[in-house]
């Protein structure tokens, strides 16, 4: 019996080594697509991939697109096009360690860096002196609140899901990594496409789930350079939700900037009654679009309609 367990783990090992250096999966024609039609720019030294694409003729409005975790500015596809055509200009980045943009490792992932880099491209692309509309979704909007902090930065926000620590309820493989030293090597690297589908379909609504060429290019994307390896440091932007609250939440409910939140009822990391409710309560100013009940967490890429129609009606109404 012994010897036979010992055939087992010599069969084993060599194929969980093959395993964990698995390269990452080729691109797909429409992510190979997006990819061609970006640019890059360097910040402090690291390459940040960043669409920017001009439309509307006759318009000077510039909005600006920060995609949530895990994903990438993809995650803006399908609302890209309708964009184009009421935008001057659209332009979406992948913040580091997301996407097409670099993944350095070891590196303490920030929302106060990825918020720079923000600004950093405000600057390369001219616009530092234009007011900039922006539309952000789960770890952008952390990005954005930070943003909206810093009193030189001309932006006009909209946050379209969960801001509050308090009704936050995160993934378990998130707060397995987000804390644990020990165990966040192994996991990243035994992540795996099946793990990730799983866990991104649970945010998403059951009549509203991506396609199985939705599901590889978010994985895809994530796998990009080795992003799987760099989750666990990423994720560490959830204490500092924490941690910052005051600073955070305290630039959203005194801001004079206009804003609006388009909400899907049906997403399990800000449930719905509770955090809409918070949200209403404190930020008493802005407007709220509740999406239908089957939508979730990706409102964007679940019904973008819906989305559009939310957000162009709040563009409209000032």
């Amino acid at each position: 019996m012994r010897e036979w367990w010992i055939h087992v783990g010599l069969i084993c090992i060599p194929l969980v080594a093959v395993y964990l250096h698995i390269p990452p999966p080729q691109l797909s024609p429409a992510l190979q697509k997006w990819h061609s039609a970006g640019q890059v720019f360097y910040f402090r030294g690291r390459k940040v991939f960043y669409r920017d694409s001009y439309g509307a003729l006759g318009s000077s409005d510039v909005v600006i697109l920060l995609h949530g975790f895990p994903t990438s500015s993809y995650d803006w596809n399908k609302i890209w096009e309708p964009l184009t055509q009421r935008f001057h200009r659209v332009v979406a980045p992948d913040f580091l360690g997301f996407g097409f943009s670099e993944k350095p490792r070891p590196h303490k992932y920030s929302i106060f860096e990825q918020a720079s880099v923000v600004e950093a491209l405000v600057v390369h692309l001219g616009l530092i002196n234009q007011r900039v509309n922006v539309v952000s979704h789960d770890y952008g909007d952390t990005v954005a609140l930070e943003l909206l902090y810093r009193p030189q930065t001309v932006l006009t926000p909209l946050f379209p899901t969960g801001i509050f620590p308090e009704t936050h309820y995160p993934r378990l493989l998130q707060t397995l990594l987000k804390d644990s030293s020990f165990l966040a090597p192994v996991l990243t690297r035994l992540t795996n496409y099946m793990m990730f589908q799983k866990g991104i379909g649970e945010v998403f609504g059951p009549y509203t789930q991506p396609t199985d060429a939705e599901f590889w290019d978010m994985w895809t994307g994530l796998r990009y350079n080795d992003g799987n390896l760099v989750l666990d440091s990423i994720l560490r932007y959830i204490n500092q939700r924490l941690k910052h609250r005051e600073r955070w939440v305290g630039a959203l409910t005194s801001t004079l900037v206009p804003l609006h939140m388009i909400y899907g009822p049906l997403d399990p990391v800000n449930p719905h009654p509770q955090f809409i409710r918070l949200y209403q309560q404190l930020v008493q100013r802005s407007t709220v679009t509740i999406l239908d009940e089957h939508i979730s967490h990706y409102p964007q890429l679940e019904d973008p309609t819906g989305f559009l129609n939310a957000y162009f009606n709040f563009i409209h109404s000032f």
